[in-house]
Order: structure tokens, then C-alpha cells, then sequence
């Protein structure tokens, strides 16, 4: 299969009336309706031994953690199943373009965040299984998630099947419109999520309109600041991240575990965010240079990511007014690459941020990637680095009701083709999409068929942890 890059030069070496001719051809081979089946393979792997083998590389004293947020529901557990759908996803039609894929883009991995012009913008916001390929295995994963967090909520099928229409309807009616837009000006593209919602805001009940502002005026609040007054306590006159055991564990503890002192492990981390600083632009070294790190912690974070390697790193400015947190979280291969070519980055913290930077608007000013020997066997593993919070908001699925998924879902809709816009080939999956609804009809159909299957897959790590077969832990 061609890589993003390699269809997208293929390209630009033709008219727009040829690739889209090529859209048109590959209807042929792949009619829109054929993505309406799902069939599990015959030989399915099982749902639960796929989860043990990626338990293997984690911190093994987290996976009960993971295990425990994804049993919460059918919806959490989707969360967590990002290999789980890959495995599946490759033995279902595509049309034979590739683009950069997010590699999990379910709707909770959509939100606002501040850019670097300090605009609230909405976009995909986490990228740990980007990868190069099917267009498809996005939309598809997206739509799936729409489903079953509109069963989650309990919502009629009808209501179920009109949000998973508009959020695909949504993906191809933008991907329409960029491509018949420049190449720059697909670039540009963004949502500023505040302009958007004083144009539409007429078109909504008050009160969602209402939630919605509060929303982002919470969104503001989260960034280092904040995070610096819930996060660090004073000790003997000296900042410290808080211990919240297990989801939150200072170096102190660490390094006692391990028969360090303190010391000795924050000169290790300190070098850690030396290689880190290299991958950064001169101008960002020259802004991450002016401050100072204080301290380190080892955080959990997310559902699918429980067990990964991932730290917290305070910095002071100018004064301790002036907080930077940092997250370097471990890389480890995408779900995807099992199943088609792999990465042309040997370092997958690289890979995270090359792919952040091709599908999102606007990227975070310290987004960077280091090689580091962590863990206790010294062995070598790839993270990547970014702001812990920075303006950052997502949305609330349990307040959510139909109209307002609707409307979430038309936003994530438009949001993937625009990131999709910028790698693939715009002008030939617009062209195979159409401008009828019959891909959206389609993918309807197999939203609600890899919903019973998430469900069943659900069951079956219940099963395991009753049967005594996985270990959890709840509440956390």
C-alpha cells in the first residue's frame, strides 16, 4: 500500500479532472455500499489476549488500572480498544488512498486547545496511533464511536443512526469543499470554536448554547497555572508535585523503590529533557531555555495509554507565577503498523509529532521527541513531549443529548477530512465519496454492526476479570 506521502506526490503530478477520475474508478473496485458489512474473520484474535500482549511492554503494576477504566463501559472500553479495531479494520474494504491517519480517532479524542496565537480551536488531539493509511479505518473508527457513545446515553436508534449520518455527511461535504480549495488554503484551514459558535449560536436551544460557553470559558482556566495550584504542594520551602498514589507518583517514591536517592533520578530525568530540548526548533530552545526544572512525577493519563511510560516535568520562569508543565509520554508502534507498511520514523515519539503536525491546524509550541534508556532494565524507548494543559477542554458525552452529539459529530466530521485534506489526495476521495449520501448510509450500517461487536468484546474482558484470568482495578 502507497504511503500519504507517495499518493500525494503521485498527485500532484496530475490534473484535478484526472485524480478525479481516479476517485470515480475506484467505485469500481470498492462500491461505497461494500463498506456497509462488518464480518469478524474467521480466526479472529481474542479481543482480551490481543489486550494481555500489549500489557506486556506497560508498567505492570498500572494494567490493572487500564483494565479497570476500560470495564466501565462499553464506551470506555472502545477507548481502550484502538488495536482491537485495527486488527478488524484491516479486513474491511478501502478505496485505495491512503492519508495521514489519527490511528484512534474516536470523539473523545477531538477537543479545543489553545493555539499559538491564543485562539481556542477545535481539532483531533491525540495522535499516539497516527499512521499512514486507509482514509477509511478514520471515518470508520469515528463513526463507530458515535454509535456506541449514543447507546451509551441510552439514545433511540433513530437518534443513533441521524449522528453517525451528519458526522459522515459532515466528513464529505468537507471534503467537497477542500478539494476545490488551493493547497495553501487547505493548510490554513482551521475552527475557531468561539467564531463558529456566535455564527450558529441562533440555531441551538439557549441552554445548549449556554453549556457550551461555560465550557470553553473552563477550557481557558486549564493550563499551567492551574495545573501548578492542583498539582504542587510546598515541602520544607521547596515546590513539589503532589503524591496521588497510584496516578500520580513523585521521583521521592520512585527512586526509593528502586534503592536511588531523589537526586540521582532527577539528574537522569534532567538529561531526558536535554535530548528532548535538541528536537525542538532554535527559537523554542531559546524559549524552553528560560526556565528551570523543579521537579518530576510519573502520571496516568487517558484509558488506552494506562501502563505507558509517561512523566510530568515542572519548570519555573521568571518567577513561580510563571509554571510550565510538561508531559513526556512513551511512543511505542502505532496499532496500525502491524497491519500495513511500517513507519518510515525509527523513532515513534518522532512519528507522533511528524503525524500531529500534518493533521492538526495548529500544534503545541513545545512539541518535541526524545530517545531516552528509561525503566528499570535500561531499556532504550521513544516518548514524545508536549504542554500538560494548555487551554485544554473536551467534550462532556454523559451531558450530551441528541441534538447536541449531532452537532459534536458535524464538527469532528469536518475536523478529520480537513486533516486528512492536508496528506491525501483531497480532489480523488472527494470524488469517490460523492455528493450523494450513499457512503454515510453505508457506514451507518457498519457502525451498528462493530457496536454489537464491541459489545461482545466488552463482555469478554468482563468475563476475564471475573474468572480471575486479568487483574482490576476500579475507581481510579
Amino acid at each position: 500500500m502507497p504511503t500519504a506521502k507517495q499518493t500525494e506526490t503521485t498527485a500532484a503530478r496530475l490534473t484535478p479532472a484526472e485524480r478525479a477520475r481516479l476517485g470515480k474508478e475506484a467505485r469500481r473496485a470498492c462500491p461505497r455500499s461494500a463498506h456497509a458489512t462488518f464480518q469478524p474473520a474467521p480466526r479472529r484474535p481474542d479481543p482480551v489476549k490481543l489486550l494481555e500482549g500489549q500489557a506486556k511492554s506497560r508498567v505492570q503494576e498500572l494494567v490493572p488500572i487500564r483494565y479497570g477504566r476500560m470495564l466501565v463501559s462499553p464506551f470506555t472500553f472502545y477507548r481502550g480498544a484502538a488495536l482491537i479495531m485495527a486488527n478488524d479494520l484491516a479486513g474491511t474494504p478501502a478505496s485505495g488512498f491512503t492519508a495521514q491517519c489519527c490511528g484512534d480517532a474516536h470523539l473523545s479524542n477531538f477537543g479545543v486547545f489553545a493555539s499559538p496565537e491564543r485562539k481556542l480551536i477545535f481539532d483531533i488531539n491525540d495522535f499516539d496511533e497516527t499512521h499512514a493509511g486507509p482514509w477509511e479505518w478514520d471515518v470508520k473508527r469515528l463513526a463507530a464511536s458515535m454509535a456506541i457513545a449514543a447507546q451509551d446515553r441510552q439514545f433511540p436508534v433513530q437518534a443513533q443512526e441521524q449522528i453517525v449520518l451528519a458526522t459522515v455527511g459532515a466528513y464529505r461535504d468537507a471534503m467537497t469543499r477542500f478539494a476545490g480549495m488551493s493547497n495553501l488554503d487547505v493548510w490554513y484551514a482551521h475552527l475557531d470554536i468561539e467564531a463558529l459558535l456566535g455564527e450558529v449560536a441562533d440555531q441551538f436551544k439557549p441552554k445548549m448554547v449556554k453549556r457550551t460557553q461555560k465550557g470553553l470559558a473552563k477550557a481557558r482556566t486549564r493550563d499551567s497555572m492551574q495545573a501548578f495550584s492542583k498539582l504542587t504542594q510546598t515541602v520544607d520551602g521547596q515546590t513539589r508535585i503532589s503524591p496521588q498514589p497510584p496516578l500520580i507518583v513523585p521521583i521521592e517514591a520512585l527512586a526509593e523503590a528502586g534503592g536511588l536517592s531523589r537526586e540521582e533520578v532527577f539528574e537522569q530525568l534532567r538529561s531526558w529533557l536535554a535530548i528532548y530540548h535538541d528536537s525542538l526548533s532554535y527559537d523554542r530552545r531559546v524559549l524552553l531555555d528560560q526556565f528551570h526544572l523543579i521537579d518530576f512525577a510519573r502520571k496516568v493519563v487517558g484509558v488506552g495509554s494506562v501502563g505507558t511510560r509517561c512523566w510530568i516535568a515542572l519548570l519555573s520562569g521568571r518567577a513561580q507565577d510563571d509554571p510550565l508543565f510538561l508531559q513526556i509520554k512513551e511512543a511505542e508502534p502505532s496499532v496500525m503498523e502491524a497491519f500495513l507498511s511500517p513507519s518510515v520514523f525509527t523513532n515513534q515519539g518522532e512519528r507522533v509529532v511528524v503525524g500531529q503536525r500534518l493533521m492538526q491546524a495548529s500544534s503545541d509550541i513545545f512539541l518535541g521527541w526524545a530517545a531516552i534508556s528509561a525503566g528499570a532494565d535500561g531499556q532504550p524507548r521513544d516518548f514524545y513531549v508536549r504542554q500538560l494543559r494548555d487551554w485544554k477542554g473536551s467534550a462532556e458525552i454523559e451531558q450530551m443529548v441528541p441534538a447536541g452529539m449531532t452537532a459534536y459529530g458535524r464538527l469532528c466530521g469536518w475536523t478529520l477530512a480537513r486533516a486528512h485534506s492536508r496528506s491525501g489526495d483531497r480532489i480523488a476521495i472527494a470524488s469517490y465519496l460523492g455528493s450523494g449520501p450513499s457512503f454515510e448510509r453505508a457506514i451507518v450500517d457498519f457502525s451498528q454492526a462493530y457496536a454489537e461487536q464491541n459489545a461482545h468484546d466488552y463482555e469478554l474482558l468482563a468475563r476475564a476479570a471475573k474468572t480471575g484470568r486479568i487483574h482490576v482495578q476500579a475507581g481510579l
